[in-house]
């Protein structure tokens, strides 16, 4: 492992032929990712808990790991807090992302699993077998704004304009 000399820290990719990287350890079974301008927010499956790493060197942030809803996937950032998808708790979670406070808890029908935010508002997708819809919430209070049909969804995305959903099994994507 390459480390810093200043402090002992791991300073990245060590080997370009085997792409030997750094790892830092956050909780059970990490799922989803998402970066805040500073840190990185892992879901941890297992855990029910999402870490914050101080992203210049993996540190973990005061308070890390954060309780959240059962088994989360998918977390997104907003440009002040931190969204989560609770896959078996059928909500998502709002944690202001300077210190890990939770702000809320929505429902959003089982089994969420993607989530993206639009500027606006954060949508999110629920897998292939459980409705085959996407909701969007308003970003600033969390008020359900609508339930949209797609296909089997897992992943959901914002182009600057449009969401776009995955569509599981059919080989496609939608475009809302």
């Amino acid at each position: 492992t390459k480390l810093r000399a200043s402090d002992g820290a791991c300073a990245g990719v060590v080997n370009p032929v085997n792409m030997s990287a750094c790892t830092f350890d956050v909780g059970a079974n990490p799922q989803g990712l998402a970066f805040d301008g500073a840190n990185i927010w892992v879901a941890n499956q297992d855990g029910n808990n999402v870490s914050k790493l101080r992203a210049s060197d993996g540190a973990p942030q005061p308070g890390s790991p954060f309780a959240v809803g059962s088994l989360p996937q998918g977390v997104a950032f907003d440009g002040a807090n931190i969204w989560v998808t609770n896959f078996s708790s059928s909500n998502v979670s709002k944690l202001r992302a300077s210190d890990g406070a939770l702000l809320g808890t929505f429902a959003v029908g089982a089994h969420p699993s993607g989530i993206a935010f639009d500027g606006a508002n954060i949508w999110v997708n629920r897998d292939a077998f459980s409705g085959n819809t996407v909701s969007k919430l308003r970003a600033s209070d969390g008020t359900l704004l609508g339930t949209f049909a797609v296909g089997a969804g897992f992943g959901v995305a914002f182009d600057g304009a449009n969401i776009w959903v995955t569509n599981l099994g059919s080989n496609t994507v939608s475009k809302l």
